[in-house]
């Protein structure tokens, strides 16, 4: 039942939600005479579908649902999960077959959430507890290469989902539709993730009490939460040896960690270590072009690390896992989107406001769910996730 910050869900809440999602919308709508496993369960456990009906007001409160118990959570997953497979079992027609993938990737989503929000857990206990057990090697290793810049020319080129004629059910989320052109000046981007080592400059270079630096958002935000260093870091002083950083696996001195990317740091943060370094963000259609033939490998959830590692590739390396990248693209709407129809339309269209469009996944998104195209987005605000920064730059001579 825990729940430690406003973003995240408690565990129970995540395996129920999780369980309707599949009820409402697969079984209830394709199953003729489908009945329930707990008819309170559809409002209880409903997020923010406003056109399905009634819902808890409010993500906080999730935290004071005591009841159902884990147990009847179980036993609500086991019985939906048992008629699931029945029903796909048998033959069914496109548009069924399109939600049940949906909901597949809608779980995969949640078990992404599951972990950060169980970091978050974990930090608020004063114990500080471990999720997983201690690595026996330092993750800290040694960088392949200083961070370099490759340059694309820029151009006339198209982005977002292709669709595949040969297997229609390819997935992606609406908001990766429809694939439009886009136009991009020459640019240059990093051939690696900002390290630990690179931002602590930041800190010692009093980057937090510089306003030229910040966003006005930005500044109020350092201010209010008193930020002077990335989540999850502890410490002061002029010395690695002075700092710590909280991990899955527990406390790691800052120096084992100091080639890694830099990660838990808001949009503002991001932007403000660019222009620190005279530097920009990358907007999202730049990434997508830079990756957009890379195969999807990289420190994802299978690795198990449960966090970022260090760069080796010498080419453009870490665009899928090890951090979500900030991008300086707001989220809106692609040219020509239409949301899915009825209460599906809620998904993600709704969001496309005061939001920032992150690429790439991180270390505990499941390999099989990420892609060039997809479309991450949360607040600029928003540290909770595992969050790092991929510089850009107009700057092509």
């Amino acid at each position: 039942m825990v729940q430690s910050c406003p973003e995240a869900s408690p565990m129970k809440w995540h395996q129920a939600h999780t369980t309707s999602f599949f009820e409402t919308f697969l079984l209830r709508p394709y199953i003729s005479g489908y009945a329930p496993f707990c008819e309170d369960f559809h409002c209880l456990f409903n997020s923010y579908y406003n056109s399905l009906g009634g819902r808890i007001p409010g993500k906080g409160l999730r935290s004071c649902i005591s009841r159902p118990s884990l147990d009847q959570v179980v036993a609500y997953r086991t019985y939906v999960d048992h008629v699931v497979e029945n029903f796909l079992s048998s033959q069914i027609d496109e548009e069924a077959m399109r939600c049940a993938v949906l909901g597949i990737n809608h779980e995969q989503q949640h078990q992404e959430l599951m972990l950060t929000d169980i970091k978050h857990a974990l930090f608020s206990n004063p114990l500080y507890p471990l999720y997983a057990a201690q690595r026996q090697t330092s993750a800290a290793g040694q960088l392949a290469s200083k961070s370099n810049w490759r340059h694309f020319n820029g151009g006339l080129a198209q982005v977002g989902h292709r669709p595949d004629l040969k297997n229609p059910l390819l997935f992606c989320f609406d908001n990766e539709t429809p694939r439009h052109r886009v136009y991009a000046e020459p640019f240059l981007i990093a051939d690696r993730l900002v390290t630990c080592r690179e931002y602590l400059d930041f800190i010692l270079d009093k980057g937090y009490s510089r306003p030229e630096l910040w966003l006005s958002e930005g500044w109020d935000a350092v201010r209010r939460q008193d930020w002077g260093a990335p989540l999850y870091w502890e410490g002061s002083g002029m010395e690695e040896s002075d700092w710590r950083v909280f991990t899955l696996r527990g406390w790691e001195p800052l120096s084992n960690l100091l080639n890694t990317p830099v990660c838990h740091v808001s949009h503002f943060e991001a932007d403000a270590f660019a222009r620190w370094r005279d530097c920009r963000l990358p907007t999202e259609s730049e990434w997508e072009l830079t990756v957009a033939d890379a195969p999807v490998r990289g420190n994802l959830l299978e690795s198990g690390t449960l966090h970022p590692v260090v760069a080796e590739a010498p080419d453009i390396d870490q665009v899928f896992g090890d951090c979500w990248e900030w991008t300086a693209s707001a989220y809106t709407p692609y040219p020509g989107y239409k949301p899915l129809p009825g209460a599906l339309g809620e998904y993600n269209g709704k969001f496309m406001s005061n939001q920032m469009i992150l690429r790439g996944g991180s270390c505990v998104t499941p390999a099989s769910h990420i892609r060039p195209t997809y479309r991450n987005f949360f607040h600029p605000a928003t540290r909770w996730q595992f969050s790092g920064i991929r510089l850009a730059s107009s700057r092509t001579e």
